[in-house]
């Protein structure tokens, strides 16, 4: 979702046009590469002298396996063959460059989102989809997995009202009494000294709900990270948990995220850490979120894989995800083909003694990077990436710039991350 929410970030901020499409029966357009054979279908009857009658499949077909890597298949190559190109940093994003324009496409299964500068060659690349494959025009982006699309001078408002409604009337919480913050400070959720919950599918189904909500909701990743380690055994203690997660959502259904249309192209980022709070494992959990200009593009709360012995410890561990993010975010940017400005990045992190890393990619995967840092001395304390790796005591509100922009205590250099 970081793809696509850099991509709305973008559109608003250079002024271009986005615009929603959708392909009528999709899978059906792949072509399959390799013989596939299927049993006959219900009520046809073959003809006589058949043994052990099968059908071989000429086209994909629904609930078959290879259907989805075909169909994305025939249309990136009819993509290509008009000029459309895509980087191994994110497949799903086509591009098309030319000295007076620039075209891109989202792709995501049977809905494609097209933006750029000229609206002339948007619609010539409709009209060419369309003779190819049967697509559905549905204007300017309004809605796109269950994400609202609200546009206007100002900027974009992304949420995702629709859905949560559709998990309270799940929970039965709709009439319920709302809350202020997503969590208890106080709690800390433990895999033990409670009773088991009696329906562990329905936490689960509410767990996996709330993690996909948390697309345009950043303030619950912390929480909704608490639960979801709890998928196997979740215990009443756990369920109440979500319950207020859920409670704290009916006060605030509408809430996302903002893009604003005057937001610059500078990256920052900020870092935190807690140690070794979980209880079981002792391990800590890393946070951070990624602005470009005023606009939150990516964020994280994730338990860390290994015990950290200290706290510098396990900043330095959250510091070297947050480097991997930006430079994952910085390959993806080159595929825009903007003329960013030649500025420094920020990190900001709680507790390291730091100023100026340096910083040696050694690969462009997102995941894996590694990193020198020679660190000195200034110190912050940002609140922004803080409510990553901990509960709130009060309310907030998490669309608000002005919680994010704090002092940033390490800054990088573009010549060195890029």
């Amino acid at each position: 979702m970081t793809t696509i929410r850099l991509f709305l970030a973008i559109v608003v901020a250079q002024n271009w046009h986005v615009h929603h499409l959708d392909v009528n029966n999709a899978f059906l357009h792949g072509d399959l590469d390799q013989e596939v054979y299927m049993k006959l279908p219900p009520g046809y009857k073959p003809p006589a002298g058949f043994k052990s009658p099968v059908c071989l499949l000429k086209k994909s077909l629904y609930g078959l396996k290879q259907a989805s890597r075909q169909w994305f298949s025939k249309l990136a190559d009819k993509l290509r063959s008009q000029g459309y190109q895509s980087r191994k940093v994110d497949h799903s994003l086509l591009y098309k460059a030319t000295k007076s324009s620039y075209t891109c496409i989202l792709v995501y299964v049977d809905d494609l989102v097209i933006g750029g500068t000229d609206l002339q060659e948007i619609t010539s690349l409709k009209q060419s989809l369309h003779n190819a494959f049967s697509i559905k025009d549905l204007g300017p982006l309004k809605f796109f997995l269950s994400i609202k699309v609200a546009r206007s001078k100002q900027g974009i408002h992304i949420s995702q009202r629709k859905y949560t409604l559709e998990i309270l009337e799940e929970a039965d919480l709709l009439n319920c009494k709302p809350v202020t913050t997503p969590m208890d400070y106080k709690i800390h959720l433990s895999s033990q000294h409670s009773d088991p919950f009696q329906d562990p599918t329905l936490y689960r189904r509410l767990v996996g709900k709330l993690i996909y909500l948390t697309t345009t909701r950043p303030e619950i990743s912390y929480t909704t990270q608490q639960v979801s380690q709890f998928m196997s055994n979740p215990s009443q203690d756990h369920y109440k948990a979500v319950l207020r997660i859920l409670k704290y959502l009916k006060s605030t259904p509408s809430s996302g995220l903002f893009f604003s249309a005057t937001s610059s192209l500078q990256l920052k980022a900020f870092s935190d850490s807690d140690w070794a709070a979980c209880i079981d494992t002792r391990r800590s959990t890393t946070g951070y979120c990624v602005y470009l200009g005023d606009s939150l593009i990516s964020w994280k709360s994730k338990k860390q894989t290994t015990i950290s012995r200290s706290s510098y410890e396990a900043e330095y561990r959250a510091l070297a995800h947050t480097s991997c993010e930006i430079q994952w975010i910085l390959y993806l940017l080159q595929c825009y083909k903007l003329a960013i400005p030649n500025q420094q990045f920020f990190i900001a992190t709680t507790s390291l003694q730091s100023t100026s890393p340096k910083i040696q990619p050694s690969m462009k995967g997102r995941n894996t990077l590694s990193l020198t840092a020679i660190l000195c001395a200034t110190r912050s304390s940002p609140t922004s990436s803080r409510c990553f790796t901990s509960p709130p005591c009060i309310s907030w509100q998490i669309s608000s710039p002005n919680l994010f922009l704090r002092r940033p205590s390490i800054t990088f250099s573009p010549s060195l991350v890029c």
